[in-house]
């Protein structure tokens, strides 16, 4: 990325007012960057980035609505990009194919066209064969990213811990109920991490140097922390921030929290989704962890889990509704 000597680097965060935006743009700004905020709703940014939407520039972006010929455009006075728009549920025209695939694959060909960094968050867990179509998109648009010829950068996190977020708050809240209600097959590990280390990573991804001709492995990027439990333990964990006792786990058939999550997905109730419910039936770790190379530091300790929960060998490496990740 090379621009005039003497000009802030300008850049443009997709998504900036969701809960990884918000952390992308604070990070960026406290480098002294400049920041364009890309919102569905300009209007809103100011109520949930604060003081930080005073130092942004706002633009309205739709993803179901661009097309190849809107994005360049809207990044031609732009120096890189961070996108961190995605869809947890379809709302009409907010389709998964639309948002997840057919806008980020027209925002790689005009980044590629600017030969700008693209730096795309997207999730752990999306090498299986999933059946849901959430999941599905998304590694959609994994492919589509790889096959621009953009300068890209891919970034799968784990789940997220951090104040503001959908899911994070849906969780903090259940963990600290008396009783816990799990699916039997949800033993995956989780190697969550805090949302200000994922900004921090966002941040220094917009200027991290690579070849012109990097290989896909050096332009992914998965993210965790340091400690890998499975959600029962993850639960706990975030319960003795609040009660000494812990609390009673009741194992249900995954057959009854598939039923569940479809029906929360009809509703639009709640972050368990027909994804997140096959995700959880399988680790969702990094391999390798390039969380502590891309801060230089170890990752920030999330929800003081106890040292029960140790962090696997292989986990340790050189940490709004519209707009989550799983």
């Amino acid at each position: 990325m090379s621009v005039n000597e003497g000009r802030k680097v300008r850049i443009l965060v997709l998504g900036g007012a969701g809960f990884i935006g918000r952390h992308a743009v604070s990070a960026l700004l406290e480098r002294g960057q400049a920041v364009i905020v890309g919102s569905r709703r300009p209007g809103r940014v100011s109520r949930r980035l604060g003081m930080c939407a005073e130092a942004c520039e706002l633009r309205r972006v739709r993803f179901e609505e661009v097309t190849d010929a809107d994005w360049l455009p809207l990044i031609e006075d732009c120096d890189a990009v961070v996108n961190c728009v995605g869809i947890l549920r379809e709302r009409g025209r907010e389709t998964y194919d639309a948002v997840h695939v057919q806008a980020l694959g027209a925002l790689a060909r005009a980044c590629a066209m600017r030969e700008m960094r693209l730096v795309h968050v997207s999730a752990l867990g999306l090498q299986h064969a999933h059946r849901s179509r959430f999941l599905r998109s998304k590694r959609e648009g994994e492919r589509r990213l790889a096959a621009s010829g953009a300068d890209y950068c891919l970034v799968r996190p784990s789940l997220l811990d951090g104040d503001g977020g959908f899911g994070a708050s849906w969780i903090r809240a259940l963990a600290r109920l008396p009783l816990h209600v799990l699916a039997r097959g949800a033993t995956g590990n989780i190697a969550a991490l805090d949302a200000r280390d994922l900004g921090e990573a966002l941040a220094n991804l917009c200027s991290l140097q690579l070849p012109r001709d990097a290989a896909a492995a050096q332009r992914e990027f998965e993210l965790g922390g340091l400690q890998a439990p499975d959600i029962a333990a993850y639960l706990q964990g975030l319960r003795q921030l609040h009660a000494r006792t812990p609390a009673f786990e009741i194992r249900i058939p995954s057959l009854v929290a598939r039923v569940a999550s479809h029906v929360f997905d009809l509703l639009h109730f709640s972050p368990l989704s027909f994804g997140h419910w096959e995700l959880l039936h399988k680790d969702n770790v990094p391999l390798p962890n390039r969380l502590p190379e891309l801060l230089g530091r170890p990752p920030r300790a999330v929800a003081a889990l106890s040292a029960r929960s140790p962090a696997p060998a292989h986990c340790v490496g050189p940490d709004s509704r519209t707009e989550p990740t799983p």
